[in-house]
């Protein structure tokens, strides 16, 4: 594959080169490990200085779309999930989303990346998931507790081998979940009622019971849901 340029006459030429490039990885014109072009073709192909095109390989680089196995090499990057979960989560949050629109998403993964845990994992991912529950029934202090729920739940999307549900479910969960420090004070009992939601799950993903992973992970999510309602977060709050 081979890169397709074209003349650019806009502001901020630097994001409109990045923007092109993406396009291009995006629609498959551009597969991971192909090389990009050095900064002074590419320079001639958009019409731009060689500045401009490197603040914009700087912004490729940034989004995780390129990487450099040596310095003077460029390449398409294999996707990386936390760097696309990443700007989603960014996105979102300039669009002002509620609590409300990240749970009734939620209501809807969760459950689905249980159900489809329960049926694929291995016993490797069985023991991870079952020490990540442990250092979260030991955990002290909110942060702690709010970043082992989110690698609990993030590890239940590994076991399912559905990529797409990994990468659609991620940032919703990650805003979701991270919003726990507004919900926590309204919600006493919800370091106890997590874990033994998570428990269950756990246990139904190891039995490989696919219903009853599925059905406990709705009951923790809707727990979550009356968690947010004590805390009167719940009526197209902002995120």
């Amino acid at each position: 594959m081979t890169l397709q340029g074209r003349q650019l006459k806009v502001n901020y030429a630097y994001l409109q080169i990045a923007e092109e490039i993406e396009t291009q990885i995006l629609d498959g014109k551009l597969k991971p490990g192909d090389r990009l072009p050095g900064e002074v073709e590419l320079a001639q192909m958009f019409g731009v200085t060689r500045s401009t095109v490197r603040e914009g390989l700087r912004q490729l680089e940034a989004d995780g779309l390129v990487h450099r196995p040596t310095p003077r090499r460029l390449e398409v990057a294999e996707p990386q999930t936390d760097k696309l979960t990443t700007r989603s989560s960014r996105a979102m949050t300039m669009m002002k989303v509620s609590f409300r629109d990240l749970w009734q998403v939620a209501m809807v993964t969760e459950p689905l990346a249980a159900e489809l845990a329960a049926q694929c994992r291995t016993e490797e991912e069985l023991d991870d998931l079952s020490a990540l529950h442990d250092r979260l029934c030991r955990a002290r202090g909110i942060a702690e507790m709010i970043e082992l729920d989110m690698q609990f739940h993030s590890a239940i999307a590994e076991m399912s081998k559905n990529q797409v549900l990994i990468l659609a479910r991620d940032p919703i969960t990650r805003m979701l979940f991270s919003g726990f420090q507004r919900v926590a004070p309204a919600a006493p009992n919800a370091a106890r009622r997590q874990a033994e939601a998570h428990g269950a799950v756990l246990d139904h993903i190891a039995a490989g019971d696919a219903e009853g992973a599925r059905d406990w992970a709705r009951r923790h999510i809707e727990d979550f849901r009356r968690a947010i309602d004590l805390a009167g977060l719940m009526e197209d709050t902002p995120f």
